[in-house]
């Protein structure tokens, strides 16, 4: 009775070149299915990374800067990991350059009118 049922779910001996043309559609589609990730997720990701980055790399004394946890803070000295941050008066914290958020530009200090 076992022998019957597997005989009968195995495939007709006539499909066995259609069979071997699926392989090649499910890898065309998995191709395509990598290239929309990468379009829609990764690519993005690096683009923002970079410009993180160059942002980072670009800080220098007196810019007005946002830590990654909010704090808001001038940088007073910039070292090769690390940089001072002054955020209030006689107050400073050496944070690592990687958890800046944001640097203030001019454009944003102005008040909204």
């Amino acid at each position: 009775m076992f022998i019957a049922t597997a005989y009968a779910m195995g495939a007709p001996g006539g499909d066995a070149g259609a069979q071997s043309g699926g392989g090649i559609s499910s890898l065309i589609m998995m191709a395509v299915i990598f290239a929309i990730f990468y379009f829609i997720l990764i690519r993005p990701q690096q683009k923002k990374m970079k410009e993180h980055t160059k942002m980072v790399e670009e800080l220098k004394k007196g810019d007005e800067i946002i830590t990654g946890g909010g704090i808001y803070g001038t940088v007073e000295s910039v070292s090769t990991d690390t940089l001072t941050v002054k955020i209030a008066e006689n107050t400073k914290v050496k944070i690592t350059r990687g958890s800046v958020a944001h640097v203030i530009t001019e454009e944003q200090k102005k008040p909204k009118e």
